[in-house]
């Protein structure tokens, strides 16, 4: 059996966000407007390059720049990424990016005129160990206006980039947190239909992950196929 055979558990129908997703607009301008067409993949495209923590230096603590604490709430993001069969998946090269406290990328191109923090960089990598873990420290992002509608605030979020064996494996999502009432108003966080999907995007807060009079705890696992998957996206834009 080549690597292109082996079969996997597929996706439950309204677990995954549709590509055209007219309440977020920008869907409109990117989806496909005509049938897909499958272009086999070779070896080195799936298997290739590997990533390493040599080549990759890992940023797990993200809270602090040079020396200098980030301004806001600093949480430890904690999880598994686990295959359909809920087997582990180690070495995977997990990246996350957010906005600061006060709800601004470290981004040219974000005219958001909230202030940046020259604590938070807003950018840090890790690699699964051997059951499948990853652990962050970060500051909990803020809310920001994003020009999707009138009045349109994205929820608190961190975007989760995820790597298997190549480049062609990249997956991306976001994690949300638990109380947030923008989540009911969120075309992003609406476009996977059915509820119990997007639940799995929102963390849980964990007591055993939280470090006593330091930082609260969340816990996230991601689940990268099969009907139980974690709704992955299919592009790195920064909303």
């Amino acid at each position: 059996m080549t690597i292109t055979e082996m079969p996997f558990k597929p996706y439950a129908p309204g677990t995954q966000p549709g590509n055209d997703t007219p309440a977020y607009r920008s869907t409109g301008l990117r989806h496909p407007t005509q049938s897909l067409l499958r272009i086999p993949q070779s070896v080195t495209e799936l298997s290739g390059p590997q990533f390493s923590p040599a080549q990759y230096p890992p940023t797990a603590n993200i809270a602090v720049n040079d020396g200098v604490e980030a301004m806001g709430e600093r949480i430890i993001v904690q999880g598994r990424v686990l295959d359909e069969d809920g087997r582990p998946v180690a070495g995977s090269m997990v990246e996350i990016w957010q906005a600061n406290a006060a709800g601004r990328y470290n981004l040219p191109r974000d005219a958001h005129d909230a202030p940046l923090d020259p604590g938070f960089k807003g950018i840090g990598r890790v690699f699964t160990d051997a059951q499948g873990g990853y652990r962050f420290i970060t500051i909990k992002p803020g809310a920001y206006p994003w020009g999707n509608h009138e009045n349109a605030w994205r929820p608190n979020h961190i975007h989760f980039s995820l790597f298997g064996p190549g480049y062609a494996t990249r997956l991306i999502t976001q994690m949300y947190f638990p109380g947030d009432p923008l989540l009911a108003l969120d075309p992003i966080f609406l476009a996977t239909p059915d509820a119990a999907a997007r639940a799995r995007l929102v963390a849980s807060f964990d007591l055993a992950v939280t470090q006593p009079n330091w930082a609260l705890g969340y816990r996230f696992d991601i689940v990268l196929r099969g009907r139980n998957a974690t709704p992955m996206e299919d592009g790195d834009d920064h909303h």
